[in-house]
């Protein structure tokens, strides 16, 4: 029978839209419901909803107006930051400018993305391995850069593991080489402060539902003067870099969510941290032999407890724990089903009784102590029961 307790450890996947950024999104539904290249007071009126969204943002993140294009998701940004500069050097430069570098841990929508380009559009492509923290090595990473080389693009966070790479390291890196920085910032957007006129990071991907703003709609901060050829061609809105019609309220919830996570960064975080760290020490505790930490100890997501179970099947996980009223998600939301092992599991050095037992807890801002203590008592319960069935299956 499925459990009373509804408690929801899945941020990392998404967030409940907070009642600001609906009440904001609300009037461009209902009253300004113009289109925004409409030349009429409707249209214009429109227009004025989404330019002051984006300045919004671009006020935020110390950067211009025109450095902030919405697109339709994360994914989107993530897609348009890496085949938008690298095709728009391949037309210029051809072959001498032709060279891509990322991680063996990124999203899907950068990992798979680069992999199209190298096996189907001619592209040259680095993967870098990572650490058995999830982070990159400085020194492979200048090592990898030739002149060809055009993009870095490293996440400012892992969605699975929570590690955080050293972003302000790698852009001085890229700087020095002049490459430009992509940072797939989606985990990690609304967790720290972004000075793009001090950063050395040339273009920024965010996801708004990951910090109580709505699903279908993106932010991709691109350095005035980077060239972008656009994957999405018609209209020419957002200056030329992605047509379609303007999400006009889309784009407001995205900028009232951003603006309330700036104000909020500090009290978020420390409730965020000392959740993480009463669900870290109570599974470690709990099962001494049987779970260990993934990710970086300290250097993570402020959010993100992530754990691999030994001999245990990742999928039954999620089910035994969605029967107790518990909520979570073993690693991406985009791979929830996918019985085959972790690859950043795999990547960090665990073995094969490890890889397909991973378990990502995020909390969020309605989460209490209370909720943290029962999924830290179910737990030891769920993974003996798992256990023993993985034994007798075999």
């Amino acid at each position: 029978m499925r459990n009373k307790r509804h408690i929801y450890l899945d941020h990392g996947a998404s967030t409940p839209v907070h009642p600001r950024v609906l009440e904001a999104m609300l009037p461009y539904w209902t009253e300004a419901y113009g289109n925004p290249s409409s030349s009429h007071q409707f249209g214009r009126t429109a227009e004025n909803g989404i330019e002051n969204a984006r300045h919004e943002i671009a006020e935020r993140m110390s950067a211009k107006a025109n450095e902030i294009i919405f697109t339709g998701c994360g994914s989107e940004s993530d897609n348009l930051a890496l085949r938008g500069v690298m095709w728009a050097a391949r037309l210029r430069a051809g072959a001498a400018q032709n060279h891509l570098i990322v991680s063996e841990i990124e999203h899907s929508a950068v990992l798979k993305t680069a992999v199209q380009m190298r096996d189907q559009l001619g592209f040259d492509v680095t993967i870098l391995p990572v650490d058995s923290f999830g982070q990159i090595r400085l020194a492979e990473l200048e090592a990898a850069i030739r002149p060809e080389t055009v993009l870095i693009s490293i996440m400012a966070a892992n969605n699975e593991i929570g590690t955080l790479q050293p972003i302000m390291e790698i852009g001085e890196i890229a700087r020095k080489h002049q490459v430009l920085f992509h940072t797939d910032a989606i985990q990690s957007a609304a967790v720290m402060r972004w000075n793009t006129s001090e950063m050395p990071i040339d273009l920024i991907s965010f996801a708004p539902h990951k910090f109580y703003g709505p699903k279908g709609v993106g932010i991709l901060y691109a350095r005035d003067g980077i060239e972008l050829l656009s994957n999405l061609t018609g209209g020419g809105q957002e200056n030329g870099r992605r047509a379609g019609t303007s999400n006009v309220a889309f784009a407001v919830g995205a900028s009232t969510a951003f603006s309330l996570a700036m104000d909020e960064l500090e009290d978020r975080n420390a409730h965020y941290r000392q959740l993480r760290d009463q669900l870290i020490g109570g599974m470690l505790a709990a099962m001494p032999h049987d779970c260990v930490l993934t990710g970086h100890p300290t250097e993570r997501l402020p959010h993100n407890a992530s754990f691999a179970f030994r001999n245990v099947n990742g999928n039954d996980l999620l089910m035994h724990l969605d029967l107790a009223g518990v909520a979570a998600s073993s690693g991406s939301a985009c791979k929830v089903g996918d019985p085959k092992p972790s690859a950043t599991l795999a990547s960090l050095g665990l073995g094969d009784a490890w890889t397909r037992g991973g378990l990502r807890l995020t909390v969020g801002q309605q989460n209490q102590t209370d909720e943290i203590e029962y999924t830290i008592e179910i737990m030891p319960k769920i993974i003996a029961k798992l256990q023993q069935l993985q034994a007798a299956g075999n």
